[in-house]
């Protein structure tokens, strides 16, 4: 072992022990905190429902009692006001007893003060109503300004604030405690509503009527409490408590109080005054009542006093459950830590083998195989994924996995190279076959161009022809994504203008494109169907992303490093960020991906980026002066001749030679002319001289007729036979130099993507 083998294994060994102790450390420190914090919760909730239990101990039994003592004094109240036989020795003896209530219930400011916002907040407002208490006995004694039923209402909001207050102590930190005490809430407020119900019956039994809008009230408060009853009350109970309401709601008492009030509410409002006539009821309703709420009250107090009771035991079980707990994981956190101590010794000097032995794996024979795969070599998977042989325990299976994980990813890989190329070589397959058959519907749409001259035909010919050249500069696009190339090629250099012109032609709308140019180059012929090619994906891309009246300029200069062909649009542009993403893919030919296709179909901006980098073209999104987009191709010298070094007109392109297509048909009424001027807007673009037709060339003499008479003032010799034949002979030469693929069916350059 050299000397630096030495130091470098140890700090091998260094590393890979700190790991393990961090690793055995988080999991105890994360327990200790759990630990701690479970423990403190634990603690905190026993102590909480401890203080809220003593809470409602002290005030809530207090408060319940001075509720019940508030009930009964507005019932004496009401019989004072109605001005019954022996109601004044009555009420005064329910003051005093209410007094008493109140005073125990004041006493308890301390606790008050001590309860959390919520309650404490209620418990005020019952104190601060209770403080008003004598002002309205006042009014009870000598009422002034309001009637009796006002002054019975000051006592039922002080009993009402008292029920919230009860019901905001029953809401402790236990949801088993706080359902249970649900139930005792409702039976207050049961209890509240009958008792309203006596107070507003006292006030009318001397006259014997209701007016309408009490006996409504009364209908609602009936109603009101029926329902918590059936509904609220009695479902919710259980064991005593349920059996003893059951004993009280079948009693004769409470059948008693049912039965007067169905008199009432079966009575009606009638007369001019709307009153409604009440049952002579009174001694039966009063004694049957007095009976209820003695049974009422004391079921009330008992539940309450049970309820704080279990309370206080639930509290405690929590206090002991959680010294239990805290106990328990204070012994198993330190175990943990123990063994977790002992486990990082055994395993910080095996692991430095296996550290080792999978480090080489990962960042030597792993990154190799994908290397060759996308060169393109075959890989052996056995010879590519060697195991690793590292004992029968549990690190010599975390050693067997890691075989098992890195034999599956080289295999993963190696299918995923040959499905790639699979996948290239369907695609291949199937552009092939789709550009045998666009070429022979090419040759015959030619045929049937040669053989008609009505101008009607010929237009609609010339549309299908479009739509095919079209379509055969798409799966010109698919032979180049799958990583063929179109078998089309040129024998001679052409023209830059006519270079031009032919892109101009296969785009759908040329009739936008505007063409100048005044240089005088040729381009190589290896590179004329792949500049053709590439600048119709950009012009195409900019007339469909442009205003279709605005027009797309397309401009040819020579610079200091070769030609530049600029495409302008005048469509909406892209932002600063989608120029420069686009211009960084452009940059380089990109790989082909399955997956990356899949996901963002950009196949022009594909094509684009495989045409440029075949002849080192550089290819430039910018924005343009007009708001849309301008596509820069600079063409290298290197693919570039000039006229006076041996540069000659285009020619025309050969058919694709892999299909067995049928000859061009013979020609014998066309004569070649001198190469086509620059095309105006609205003309289909030609790369090879433009042929004339000479009518009734290929015709036995015998068949042929007289020439048409020109008429005299007629001078340029036009007649409709003439122009039929020029069209004709112009749109032939123009199909014959068109030899770049068809436009796809959807945007296809990074243009496209805007």
């Amino acid at each position: 072992m050299s000397d630096r083998t030495g130091p470098r294994r140890r700090r091998r060994l260094g590393s890979i022990r700190i790991s393990l102790i961090l690793l055995a450390l988080v999991p105890s420190v994360t327990l200790a905190a759990m630990w701690g914090v479970t423990t403190i919760q634990m603690f905190s909730e026993g102590l909480r429902l401890r203080s809220q239990t003593e809470l409602s101990r002290s005030t809530g039994a207090m408060g319940t009692e001075a509720t019940l003592a508030l009930q009964r004094e507005r019932a004496a109240s009401a019989a004072w006001l109605a001005r019954l036989p022996g109601s004044r020795a009555a009420l005064d003896r329910q003051r005093a007893e209410t007094d008493q209530a109140v005073a125990k219930l004041a006493g308890r400011a301390d606790e008050i003060q001590r309860a959390p916002d919520r309650v404490a907040e209620r418990l005020y407002s019952v104190v601060a109503s209770l403080d008003s208490l004598e002002y309205y006995r006042d009014q009870v004694d000598a009422p002034a300004d309001i009637s009796a039923e006002q002054v019975l209402d000051q006592y039922t909001s002080i009993v009402d604030d008292q029920i919230h207050a009860f019901q905001q102590l029953s809401q402790v930190d236990d949801g088993d405690l706080t359902s249970q005490a649900e139930p005792l809430v409702a039976l207050e407020h049961a209890a509240e509503l009958t008792s309203q119900e006596d107070a507003q019956l006292t006030l009318a039994w001397p006259d014997g009527h209701l007016d309408e809008q009490g006996w409504t009230q009364f209908v609602q408060r009936v109603n009101t409490r029926r329902w918590l009853v059936q509904d609220q009350i009695v479902p919710a109970l259980t064991g005593d408590a349920k059996a003893e309401t059951e004993r009280i709601l079948a009693s004769k008492e409470w059948q008693t109080l049912l039965s007067v009030e169905d008199q009432v509410l079966a009575a009606r409002p009638a007369g001019a005054d709307g009153r409604v006539a009440l049952p002579d009821a009174r001694k039966r309703w009063t004694a049957a009542l007095d009976t209820v709420s003695d049974r009422y009250s004391v079921l009330i107090q008992q539940q309450t006093s049970e309820l704080l009771t279990r309370s206080a035991d639930k509290a405690d079980d929590l206090l002991l459950t959680a010294a239990s707990l805290s106990a328990a994981g204070l012994v198993a956190l330190l175990l943990c830590v123990g063994m977790s101590w002992r486990i990082t010794r055994s395993l910080s000097r095996r692991l430095s083998g296996l550290r080792v032995a999978t480090l080489s794996l990962a960042q030597e024979r792993l990154p190799d195989v994908v290397a060759r795969l996308d060169r393109g070599e075959k890989v052996d998977v056995d010879r590519a994924a060697p195991e690793l042989d590292y004992g029968s325990d549990e690190l010599g299976q975390v050693a067997k996995a890691f075989n098992t994980a890195q034999r599956t990813a080289v295999e993963t890989a190696v299918e995923l190279a040959d499905t790639r190329r699979g996948f290239q070589k369907v695609i291949l397959g199937i552009a092939r076959q789709s550009q045998n058959l666009v070429n022979l519907q090419l040759s015959r749409l030619d045929t049937l161009e040669r053989r008609h001259q009505d101008p009607e035909v010929l237009a609609g010919l010339y549309e299908l022809d479009s739509t095919a050249s079209q379509l055969r500069r798409y799966e010109e696009n698919l032979v180049i994504i799958s990583g063929g190339q179109p078998r089309r090629s040129w024998t001679e250099p052409v023209a830059i203008v006519d270079i031009l012109r032919s892109a101009v032609g296969e785009v759908a709308e040329y009739q936008r494109v505007e063409v100048h140019t005044d240089e005088e180059l040729s381009l190589a012929p290896p590179a004329v169907a792949d500049v053709i090619h590439l600048l119709a994906e950009l012009i195409e891309n900019a007339t469909l992303y442009s205003p279709a009246p605005s027009p797309v300029a397309v401009r040819a200069t020579v610079v200091a490093k070769g030609l530049a062909v600029e495409v302008e649009d005048r469509g909406l542009g892209m932002s600063e960020e989608d120029y420069a993403s686009f211009n960084a893919q452009l940059a380089e030919a990109p790989k082909f991906d399955v997956v990356a296709l899949a996901d963002d179909l950009r196949l022009g901006m594909f094509v684009v980026a495989q045409l440029a980098d075949r002849h080192g073209i550089a290819v430039t999104l910018r924005s343009s002066p007009y708001g849309g987009t301008t596509a820069i191709v600079l063409v290298p010298h290197e693919v570039l001749v000039r006229e006076e070094d041996g540069g000659a007109p285009a020619e025309q392109p050969d058919r694709a030679p892999e299909t067995s297509e049928p000859p061009e048909p013979a020609v014998p009424d066309v004569t070649p002319v001198a190469p086509a001027t620059p095309v105006a807007p609205g003309a289909p673009a030609a790369a090879s001289p433009l042929p004339r037709r000479v009518p009734q060339t290929s015709l036995a003499v015998e068949l042929r007729e007289e020439a048409p008479v020109v008429a005299d003032d007629d001078p340029d010799g036009f007649t409709a036979e003439h122009a039929a034949s020029s069209l004709a002979g112009f749109q032939r030469g123009t199909l014959q130099a068109r030899d770049a693929a068809e436009p796809a069916a959807v945007p296809t350059t990074p243009h496209t993507d805007r």
